[in-house]
Order: C-alpha cells, then structure tokens, then sequence
C-alpha cells in the first residue's frame, strides 16, 4: 500500500532499504508490528507507540472517574472501561457518551454546577434533567452504566500466559513449495501482552519470564480472536 501511495512520496524517497520479517498469519504481523514500533520508535508511525498516561474511567459512586494503568492491572481490574491515551482524551470520551445519550455535565462532574440551577445542556434538551428533578439519580446512574457497557474492558480471560497458536494455510500456487519454519508460529501473551514468538512449545516457558504491562494495541487485536473461542490456544 505504501508505495501506491502518492501522498507517501516523501517518505519514499527517504527509502533505501526493504527488509520483511515472514509471520505465520495476520495476528502475528499485527503483534509483530505493535511491538516493532514501541520498541524502534520509527518517524512514520505515531499511532502505536507506547502511551506513558494510558487511562481508563472506572465508577466512584454516581460519577466516573479517570484512573491509570500505571497504577493498577487493567488486564485483572474488573468495572473498567475505554481505552484513552491521557486524561483529557478521556474526558473528551465522556462528553461523547454524555452528549449521544443526553446525561448531565454537572452529574458527570464535568462541569460545576451553580447551587439550585440546573445544567445549560439542561435547557437547550441536550441533558435529560437528572440537574432539575426530571429524572432521578438511579435512572441517570442506570443510563450511564447503560452507555459504558460498549467500551467495558475485557479482564485477561486465562490465569496465566497462554500460546496463541496460528497456522500459514497456504495458496494453491504455493502448495507445491517446501515447508518454511514459521508456517506454523506460537505466540506468547500475557494480560493481553505479546511477550514473542516462538516455533517450539517447549521455547515459549522463556518468553513467559519476560516482564510486561498491560498493552492497549496488544489487547485490540486479541480481544475478538480469543474472546470469540476461534483461536487455538495452549496454556503455559
């Protein structure tokens, strides 16, 4: 795609040399790919570098608040939800709830509200009222754990690490080439964590010994394959 791309040409020309690494499938380059970037810290690619304020909202009675992975496991820590690269970043994705399913500013703790006065949203019906009486706590707080449901965290489903294991299946002209070692690739994850790549079981006990935090691109693209149960998973 890269060298399609017109709108790249800078980039292109800076090029000298082409290298490639073979993955057995998809998961693999993604994983690869993620981890090369952290790791490299290459100009072109902004997106998939580590974010050092990692955060996510989490309940503190009526209102969310913004905690950090630096702080807890959000691999383990249950009630937890979006995935944002700083505080204000979560803040923005709170009014994005608030404002798609009418919830007040002032109960959010977005904004401060004046002592007996409801919210402005209030009085152009941007907020279902929760400020003035027209609604009560209980159903704005079930409206709002309604709305967080679609970004709730998913806990590391495995109590320890695990093999993700994916196979190259092959293209009919290709069937008749030799078997390459990485047809076959053993992932190693830990709380949503890619910690390598092996093609020997007996290989992955040593990259389970590798130190790693919880991973927001990591958890992207593992959520569907392993929570979906298509996956072909060993635990280690």
């Amino acid at each position: 795609a890269h060298l399609r791309t017109p709108d790249e040409a800078r980039m292109l020309r800076q090029t000298r040399r082409i290298s490639h690494i073979r993955t057995a499938g998809e998961i693999g380059a993604l994983l690869l790919e993620a981890h090369l970037i952290k790791q490299q810290h290459p100009l072109f690619n902004q997106k998939l570098r580590r974010s050092r304020q990692l955060c996510a909202l989490r309940m503190h009675g009526d209102r969310p608040e913004v905690v950090y992975s630096k702080d807890i496991q959000f691999a383990t820590e249950s009630g937890l939800y979006g995935l944002f690269n700083s505080y204000r970043a979560a803040q923005e994705g709170l009014r994005k709830i608030a404002d798609q399913h009418k919830l007040c500013y002032g109960a959010l703790g977005l904004e401060k509200l004046a002592a007996g006065r409801p919210c402005f949203r209030a009085m152009l019906h941007q907020c279902a009222g929760v400020c003035r009486g027209d609604e009560s706590q209980d159903a704005h707080r079930q409206r709002l754990f309604t709305a967080l449901q679609d970004l709730q965290i998913a806990t590391w489903p495995y109590p320890g690490a695990i093999g993700l294991i994916e196979r190259f299946t092959p293209e009919r002209s290709e069937s008749a080439q030799p078997s390459h070692p990485h047809n076959v690739q053993i992932h190693v994850l830990r709380h949503w964590c890619y910690l390598g790549s092996v093609t020997e079981r007996q290989e992955a006990a040593t990259l389970d010994r590798v130190s790693a935090g919880f991973d927001a691109d990591g958890y992207k693209i593992l959520c569907k394959p392993l929570l979906s149960g298509r996956a072909e998973i060993i635990l280690l």
